[in-house]
């Protein structure tokens, strides 16, 4: 079968079933749109799938320059894939903050994930919440680079008490992609929650982001409230 119509059927597909029917391959390929030499736009995504262990997640973390390593991409597919994923990842991060309620620390991670997990420097936020768990606001507290970030508790708490919440969450990233909490990650949340007892404001957890995992203080009880 020739590559256009194999793409041809793909789009067919996409008309008649909608693109809730489409495979993600079907849906890269509608994305590039055609093929290139011998291949089909449908089999180049399979490629491009094969060669990123099938993870749209892994694929979305590449550079221009590293998709158009495939057969047959190019830049103008590859920035078009790039491009796709990157207003897929922006729709989820659009749509976490209009999240006003959080009540695990799953939640929190769904919350920030679209927004942090995938930078290559690490970023301090802080959530506040009323009695009922209803955020207040979320605040990036600061931003560093790729290993650390300054972060002062007291900016912490004074955003704590000008809302006249009564518990906070912090969330931060590692680009590295291990979420493991470091021995400073350690040392700030044992501060923050002893500062905030102060203000009986309670640091209710502690998560770090990775790319595919992270890590709850809470959960793995290194805060005991």
């Amino acid at each position: 079968m020739g590559q256009h119509i194999k793409d041809k059927l793909v789009r067919e597909k996409l008309i008649a079933r909608g693109v809730d029917a489409l495979t993600d391959a079907e849906l890269l390929s509608i994305v590039m749109r055609d093929g290139a030499g011998e291949l089909s736009a449908v089999e180049m995504a399979e490629q491009l799938l094969d060669t990123h262990e099938r993870s749209l997640s892994r694929l979305a973390h590449q550079t221009l320059q590293q998709l158009r390593t495939g057969d047959g991409i190019g830049l103008t597919r590859a920035a078009m894939v790039s491009s796709a994923l990157e207003l897929g990842r922006r729709l989820r991060s659009d749509e976490s903050m209009r999240q006003d309620t959080v009540g695990s620390s799953a939640d929190v991670v769904e919350l920030f994930r679209p927004l942090i997990g995938h930078l290559g420097h690490e970023e301090f936020w802080a959530i506040y919440l009323n009695n009922s768990n209803r955020i207040l606001d979320r605040t990036r507290i600061s931003q560093g680079g790729v290993t650390g970030t300054v972060v002062d508790p007291k900016l912490i708490l004074k955003r704590a008490i000008e809302l006249l919440a009564t518990g906070i969450i912090v969330v931060h990233n590692h680009p590295s992609g291990n979420p493991a909490p470091s021995d400073e990650d350690k040392y700030l949340t044992d501060k923050l929650v002893k500062a905030a007892a102060l203000f009986n404001i309670v640091v209710l957890d502690h998560i770090v982001i990775a790319t595919a995992d992270s890590f709850s203080f809470r959960e793995e009880r290194l805060i005991i409230q």
